[in-house]
């Protein structure tokens, strides 16, 4: 599946990563004409159609027209809009799903016979083309359907392929991995104020820091205990800061906490909502 043969694309569901998806599409390269969104407001509709050239369609005109359809919905809201998908999807279409713990079994099951599925979780980042997407095969999927979703979300930043037993292990390092830097970041910003920082100085500083670290950790190719071991220095303020960490258990916790997400993941997958 390639931009050239001017496949159609739709994205269903264009709330904040549905439209995130849809601009750095069209900065990639796919044409306007060539993409659908459906939404729930007409208001949001003509928005959509005047900011980006695209074409609002109902959940049933997408599954007739589009060849490959981007499921955003909400996880809540996946079974209720496979039922309105299910008798216009044939097994020529090529269905991605973005919900978070809805696994391809769900959705093979109430569409055609060996209708393709892929399973992407995104991450927030996409709102910046800094995004990291997993990407797994439902039973029907091939590698050109793979490659196909790689390069869609590929254009708002990282893909990777995993088997889908390992989406929930994802789900709690990259899908919600963003979270846990924010709350480091507002811990450390809230030190800065103990230790006598305003609090905008404090937040730059963190900030820039964590950017910084970020960029090292990606370009440099180094691991990143050798990156911490280039800031500590022997009996100097990093290695004190280090010690209190491990004291505290932050290693630890943060272990623990990733395990927590991830049974959750797996929950959510199953059915478990409460």
């Amino acid at each position: 599946m390639s931009r050239t043969t001017s496949q159609k694309v739709a994205v269903l569901g264009t709330g904040k990563i549905g439209e995130a998806l849809l601009s750095g599409m069209i900065r990639g390269g796919w044409a306007p004409a060539d993409l659908l969104v459906t939404t729930r407001r007409q208001e949001r509709a003509d928005e959509l159609r005047t900011r980006y050239g695209v074409t609002p369609v109902s959940n049933a005109d997408a599954a007739k027209q589009a060849d490959t359809l981007i499921l955003a919905c909400k996880p809540q809201d996946m079974a209720k809009l496979l039922d309105e998908l299910a008798p216009h999807v044939t097994a020529e279409r090529l269905v991605i799903s973005a919900a978070a713990g809805i696994t391809t079994a769900f959705i093979e099951e109430r569409l055609a016979e060996k209708t393709p599925v892929v399973r992407v979780m995104p991450n927030t980042p996409v709102l910046v083309d800094e995004g990291m997407s997993v990407i797994s095969a439902g039973s029907h999927a091939t590698g050109d359907a793979l490659a196909h979703a790689e390069d869609i979300f590929g254009a708002v930043g990282k893909t990777l392929r995993v088997p889908e037993t390992q989406q929930d292990a994802c789900t709690a390092l990259s899908g919600s991995g963003p979270a846990y830097f924010y709350f480091l970041v507002e811990a450390m910003t809230d030190a800065g104020i103990l230790l006598g920082l305003p609090r905008d100085k404090a937040h730059d500083l963190i900030v820039q820091a964590a950017v910084g670290a970020s960029v090292m950790l990606r370009d440099s190719g180094e691991h990143p205990v050798k990156l911490r071991e280039n800031v500590t220095s022997p009996a100097g303020t990093t290695i004190n800061a280090i010690r209190e960490l491990e004291n505290h258990g932050v290693r630890a916790a943060l272990i623990a906490a990733l395990e927590a997400a991830r049974d959750r993941s797996r929950e959510l997958a199953s059915g478990n909502n409460a």
